[in-house]
């Protein structure tokens, strides 16, 4: 029985039928849901889930040339490695008109971070933030070595850079050099710079470093040796040919410093071969090759040659710049092999440890 005294619950009201039109709204209620949640899912796939692969070499890069189209550079990203998805990125980079007149590429190397979206990734290439490389400049010989150098690691014009290197003009009014002396300017070692760089820039940056380089001691002390940093570098191109070994380097700077001082010829055999352009491809001086016609030719002409024989490294410069104090006047390199040099004081001397060289010579040639 039911106590009289408690609350009853009135019993639910039957439900009623749904009629045709609610029916239908509350259908179209779900199925707009539905596309608005897949429509949702779209956008932060095509917008946001990461796009751009891994790369077990380390990071990839995307290089844009100035003046590329949008196809040349989406053609760039559909290179397999780069992007899991490249038609999302593709997708939205047209919907945003990326690489048009509106929204125009920019040249540049850019890195492209692992798990990167396609929003992110358009945004980076829109801002125009590309990022610096590590320019490697290696000692040359010759000029026309360099915009070839130059040239295999950074978009620059070759052809402007070799027109400056041969403009007497602009190379004194920017550097205080000729087209002698300009190779002083390069020091070998590694610069930060974009991958597109105009040739007047670059060489705005070798003369940075140049002068970071050639501090207020450094000045000072090629002063005491009563030379100029140009002279400096001519004599460290010359030390840097005659050995490989660091720890003669000062040695045989002094015994050509010494040959100056005492007003004889440097005689260098290095210096010999460059106006015959056989620095890097032959290896032995011969009897007439001292004949030759040219101011580079140490042993006809006394004092250093007019421009340096190759880019010597800042070892080689301090070198110089602080040589060893001694009286030798000689040197040969030893018949070990080692790429070590006997000194001499005197002739006499040089002559026992040139005989000694070319006698092992003789003997390997034996022994063959």
């Amino acid at each position: 029985m039911t106590d009289p005294l408690l609350p009853t619950t009135p019993p639910k009201p039957p439900r009623r039928p749904m009629t045709g039109w609610a029916f239908w709204r509350q259908v179209a209620f779900w199925v707009v849901l539905a596309l608005l949640a897949l429509v949702g899912g779209v956008l932060h796939r095509l917008l946001y889930q990461p796009n751009v692969l891994a790369n077990v070499d380390g990071p990839a890069y995307l290089y844009i040339q100035p003046g590329a189209k949008q196809e040349e550079v989406l053609d760039s990203l559909r290179q397999p490695g780069l992007l899991e998805r490249p038609i999302d990125f593709v997708v939205l980079a047209s919907l945003r008109k990326f690489g048009t007149k509106d929204n125009p590429t920019h040249p540049g190397r850019y890195t492209l971070p692992a798990g990167l979206g396609n929003l992110e990734l358009l945004q980076l290439l829109e801002s125009g933030r590309q990022d610096t490389l590590a320019f490697t400049l290696k000692p040359f010989h010759y000029l026309p070595q360099l915009p070839r150098q130059a040239g295999r690691q950074l978009f620059l014009d070759t052809v402007q850079l070799h027109k400056l290197l041969a403009d007497s003009t602009y190379l004194a009014t920017h550097f205080k050099l000729d087209t002698t002396t300009v190779r002083t300017l390069f020091i070998p070692g590694t610069l930060r710079l974009f991958w597109p760089t105009p040739a007047a820039a670059f060489l705005d940056s070798v003369a940075a470093r140049h002068r970071r380089f050639w501090t207020a001691a450094r000045r000072q002390q090629a002063d005491s040796l009563k030379m100029t940093p140009v002279q400096v570098a001519v004599l460290a191109s010359i030390v840097q040919r005659e050995t490989a070994q660091p720890t003669d380097e000062p040695l045989i700077a002094g015994v050509y410093l010494n040959r100056l001082r005492r007003g004889q010829p440097l005689q260098a055999d290095p210096t010999l071969l460059w106006p015959l352009h056989g620095l890097g491809t032959r290896k032995r001086v011969l009897n007439v090759d001292k004949k030759v016609d040219s101011p580079y030719n140490t042993y006809r002409h006394k004092g250093l040659p007019p421009g340096p024989i190759t880019t010597p490294f800042p070892q080689t410069l301090d070198a110089v710049l602080h040589p060893a104090h001694h009286k030798f006047v000689f040197f040969c390199a030893r018949p070990d092999g080692s790429g070590f040099s006997d000194f001499a004081e005197t002739y006499a001397d040089h002559k026992l440890n040139a005989r000694r060289y070319w006698q092992h010579l003789d003997s390997l040639k034996i022994k063959k």
